[in-house]
């Protein structure tokens, strides 16, 4: 029997197509319209747009489609399953993508039609994700089958915690992506509809726990050395708690003073697991210092909350709080992952290369930091130079995963 080569319409769903083909080629898809994302928010910022437009871009749209894209290969594995099916993932991506869009457009633009449909596209999106991932892992919802091989076995117990937070990210995902919809239609609000408790729902619960949770497995794999297994004793549960206690408790009181000092314990605790694991790694790789700029954001973020909780809420600090957070925290250490399941160093086009990957890290961070201290001093055009600057970082970004993805895979 003949055979014919896998030209560009075969690699578009035929049957010589593999799953595992297919599986990958969605998974950089989404990684990409992350990355996409994460250039329109920095110029959203830049022009002034508000949070909730921010959020729309930053977190559902950057933030939780390179979650989505690596979910679909990381997660079956770690639960030592093979994931169900591929043919949901174009599904999903025809609703999440246009779904964070529309809600920006909404939220910028005063456009309630617009935030309702966007909304409506990215719950029913999300329900394809949870639906596929959740059939893909029955049977071993708690994560104790991990796929690790004897080699690592001394790791087991840490991946079995791991993987026992992800089913509850998932739930913050579900609960999270309720709210965004809740109050825009017959849908009844979640609690007050207070907007904050929904994006800490999203970003504390369902993005920063999953970082919590594939961190203990990934991280440590990558930098060769093993974790501490009391830090992840410590981590994952404040990480499952401390977002629910938060979103409750805001924007004051007891709860929300709890809620913050759980939180705190587990991003506090996860960069120094991190600080440690990277200083005693013999491993060098330029998407290390991305995870490690990441975890340091996110400790000056955890103190802001501190302070939130103790002496009240500053607009301008829970400003630099949000970027801190979603920039820093979970942004950097996005970017910093990134690099290395995508190297730089392999590029051969223009401008390839871990110095120029170095240069999206650090204008991202300079950017952030220069626009923290702007907020905090109250000094405007320092908090637009910062933004500028992180904008640069992110158009970088972007452009070194579209060469690599292009130069690799046409």
């Amino acid at each position: 029997m003949a055979t014919r080569s896998l030209t560009g319409a075969d690699r578009d769903g035929t049957d010589e197509e593999t799953d595992a083909e297919r599986a990958s080629r969605w998974s950089r898809r989404f990684v990409l319209a992350g990355a996409a994302f994460l250039v329109c928010w920095q110029a959203a910022a830049v022009a002034g747009a508000g949070r909730r437009a921010g959020v729309s871009l930053g977190v559902l749209g950057f933030v939780f489609h390179t979650i989505f894209g690596k979910a679909y290969s990381l997660l079956p594995t770690y639960f030592d399953r093979t994931l169900a099916t591929t043919r949901t993932m174009p599904l999903q991506f025809a609703l999440t993508v246009p779904g964070a869009a529309l809600l920006a457009v909404g939220a910028a633009a005063s456009v309630p039609l617009a935030g309702t449909a966007g909304a409506a596209l990215w719950v029913a999106g999300v329900a394809v994700f949870l639906g596929t991932l959740l059939w893909t892992v029955r049977g071993n919802l708690s994560g104790r089958e991990t796929g690790t091989g004897e080699a690592k076995a001394h790791l087991r117990p840490t991946d079995r915690l791991a993987n026992a937070a992800v089913p509850v990210a998932l739930a913050y995902l579900a609960l999270g992506s309720y709210g965004v919809l809740a109050g825009r239609g017959p849908v009844p609000p979640l609690l007050d509809g207070y907007l904050p408790r929904v994006t800490h729902l999203l970003a504390a619960g369902g993005a920063a726990l999953v970082l919590f949770a594939v961190g203990f497995r990934l991280l440590p794999r990558f930098l060769a050395v093993a974790p501490s297994r009391r830090l992840a004793v410590t981590v994952l549960p404040a990480g499952a708690v401390g977002p629910a206690l938060l979103a409750a408790g805001l924007p004051a009181g007891t709860l929300f003073r709890l809620g913050a000092a759980v939180e705190a314990v587990a991003v506090v605790g996860f960069a120094a697991g991190y600080a440690a694991l990277f200083a005693r790694s013999d491993n060098d790789r330029v998407g290390f210092y991305g995870v490690l700029a990441g975890a340091g954001a996110g400790v000056l973020a955890a103190l802001l909350g501190i302070s939130f909780a103790v002496a009240g809420m500053d607009p301008a600090l829970a400003a630099a709080h949000y970027r801190l957070n979603v920039l820093g925290l979970l942004g950097l250490s996005i970017v910093g992952v990134s690099y290395q399941f995508y190297p730089p160093a392999v590029g051969r086009f223009r401008g390839a290369g871990d110095r120029t990957a170095l240069a999206a890290i650090g204008l991202v961070a300079a950017g952030l930091l220069v626009e923290i201290a702007g907020l905090a001093v109250g000094v405007g055009p320092a908090a637009v130079t910062g933004r500028v600057l992180a904008l640069a970082g992110a158009a970088v970004h972007l452009y070194l995963l579209a060469g690599l993805f292009r130069q690799r895979y046409g």
